[in-house]
């Protein structure tokens, strides 16, 4: 007689998985080839023509960064980036002009989370382009508490970074977007609008409780965004990235080196691996293209699968 289904154990595990060591070569040589790619592609056209703005632009290994060079790689007729901190900004652009001198880059140094400054970028955009295409809300910050050592002037500060400068870009720049202008080839009203969240506000497991709501209203927004916008022909999605190698996260992946471990960074999604901000630009890059056309109001996660399973004892279930 045949074991009955609850005492079934269904094993999926490769006959022969590499050591630890040969599978965290296979994904450093993969990171490399995603981090190297735009030296070895061709221009594309994905962009050709739109106005961009882009926040949270500034970290030498920062999701802006590398949105930014993508943006201009597929032919971004002007890019607007930003950052709180202006300490690389200079080169960004020098670097930007350098290599891709048909594209506009405009830098500048302000609080996404300013009122003030995120109307002056949308105004400026439209009254030197006469058009805005694409916002990317992508500022951030992630404080490192836990609930017991969290007081409410972090968990506003939070809000503020992460959530305020969400609804700013979606409040100010939608309105611009909606506006035509044929004389600079926009007969049709419209544009995306991208907000940075993360899994942390889709579930809990992956931030502090304050940084979690945080996103948790990110996501929100994109999804009402997108209905109170209806018929404007202005999308709003949210990316919720995972385990990315960033400036944000650097301390974790430095001590993961020191102590022999980076390999295990990761290791609970399917593909194993942590991601580079580059994965993440990729996603950026479908949402502001026409590609994107009919993608409105969707939290979409670029986890490696983190999200998509709950807990399970490996080999049994998963």
């Amino acid at each position: 007689m045949p074991e009955s289904p609850s005492k079934t154990v269904y094993d999926n595990t490769r006959q022969n998985p590499p050591s630890p060591n040969e599978f965290l070569k296979s994904s450093l040589a993969r990171i490399q080839k995603v981090q190297s790619h735009l030296d070895s592609s061709p221009r594309g056209t994905r962009m050709k023509g739109k106005v961009c703005i882009i926040t949270g632009a500034g970290s030498l290994k920062g999701i802006g960064r590398a949105t930014a060079f993508l943006f201009a790689h597929e032919g971004a007729a002007h890019l607007y980036l930003s950052d709180y901190d202006p300490t690389h900004l200079s080169d960004l652009r020098h670097n930007l002009e350098e290599k891709y001198p048909d594209v506009k880059v405009t830098t500048s140094a302000f609080d996404a989370a300013s009122e003030k400054d995120v109307v002056a970028v949308c105004e400026q955009a439209f009254q030197e382009e006469g058009r805005l295409d694409v916002f990317f809300a992508n500022a951030g910050w992630a404080s490192r508490d836990m609930l017991s050592n969290t007081d409410a002037k972090t968990f506003m500060e939070s809000m503020r970074i992460n959530a305020l400068s969400c609804f700013l870009a979606l409040k100010y720049a939608s309105s611009w977007m909606a506006k035509t202008n044929a004389s600079r080839g926009k007969e049709l009203g419209g544009g995306s609008i991208i907000l940075t969240a993360s899994i942390a506000g889709l579930r809990s497991g992956a931030g502090t409780v304050d940084y979690s709501a945080a996103k948790a209203a990110v996501n929100s927004m994109a999804k009402t965004g997108a209905n109170q916008l209806a018929r404007t022909g202005v999308r709003v999605n949210s990316i919720c990235p995972g385990l990315i190698e960033t400036g944000m996260t650097s301390d974790t992946f430095e001590y993961a080196k020191t102590r022999g471990s980076q390999g295990k960074i990761g290791q609970l999604n399917p593909l194993g691996r942590w991601a580079v901000a580059e994965e993440i630009a990729q996603m950026a890059l479908f949402l502001a293209s026409d590609d994107s056309s009919y993608v409105n109001g969707q939290n979409i996660a670029v986890d490696g699968g983190l999200s998509s399973s709950h807990p399970v004892v490996p080999g049994r279930w998963a």
